[in-house]
């Protein structure tokens, strides 16, 4: 993974059909995507139920690109390595899941993956001024975790804004995760943003035998946030 502050279109397999996970990661890398988005939920930190390690291990062999891991679930430290082995490229925990997250990001380092953090839409930037040294991507949540579909918080621009501020010429991704559409994505592109996290917004209008709405959705977000930056 080479470091580009370039746009880049995340979708979430949350939005994919989940008996054609390995043909939904084809078919968007095919039509565009940058990143595969995986969101991991414990039903517990989260109020819903998602994927295991042993989901990250199936569609890794249908991914060719970043496999970008997002853990919604605490504890987070026990599951680390099963994630790494699993094939995550980027590992993100979020910043209210435990006590001790510079432990965390340390944890994710010592397996050669690129470490993230996330942040809630409640909480604020603080911490992060103390963690930089520690992360390769700080992922703003622009909805509350737990489901796919919901509308974007738009007081979370101004974090984004603040964030970019704070990072400076730094080698780190700010990533955009909820509500993101072709109306949202300039603002947080325009804020600093460059990893686009998008559910709905790219699956909607497509399927597997039938991908190039997936593409053209990709392209529609894609363009909208290049014209901000």
């Amino acid at each position: 993974m080479e470091f580009s502050r370039a746009i880049k279109i995340a979708p979430s397999i949350l939005s994919a059909d989940f008996a054609n996970f390995g043909a939904e990661c084809r078919a968007i890398e095919a039509q565009g995507a940058d990143w595969v988005h995986v969101d991991v939920m414990d039903g517990h930190f989260v109020p819903n139920l998602t994927f295991g390690p042993a989901t990250c291990a199936a569609i890794r062999p249908h991914i060719k690109g970043v496999m970008d891991v997002h853990l919604m679930i605490a504890p987070v430290d026990p599951f680390i390595d099963a994630y790494a082995a699993a094939g995550a490229d980027v590992i993100t925990a979020h910043l209210e899941a435990g006590p001790h997250i510079h432990r965390t990001l340390q944890a994710i380092r010592n397996t050669g993956k690129k470490a993230g953090l996330a942040l809630n839409p409640g909480t604020g930037i603080d911490a992060v001024t103390h963690l930089l040294d520690m992360v390769d991507l700080v992922c703003v949540m622009t909805v509350n975790p737990g489901f796919g579909g919901q509308k974007f918080i738009h007081s979370q621009v101004d974090k984004v804004r603040s964030l970019r501020a704070i990072i400076g010429d730094r080698p780190i991704h700010i990533e955009i995760d909820g509500g993101v559409t072709v109306e949202t994505a300039p603002l947080v592109a325009a804020a600093g943003a460059d990893v686009l996290v998008a559910g709905s917004a790219v699956f909607k209008g497509g399927s597997v035998s039938d991908p190039a709405p997936y593409g053209a959705n990709i392209r529609a977000i894609r363009a909208a946030a290049e014209a901000a930056v």
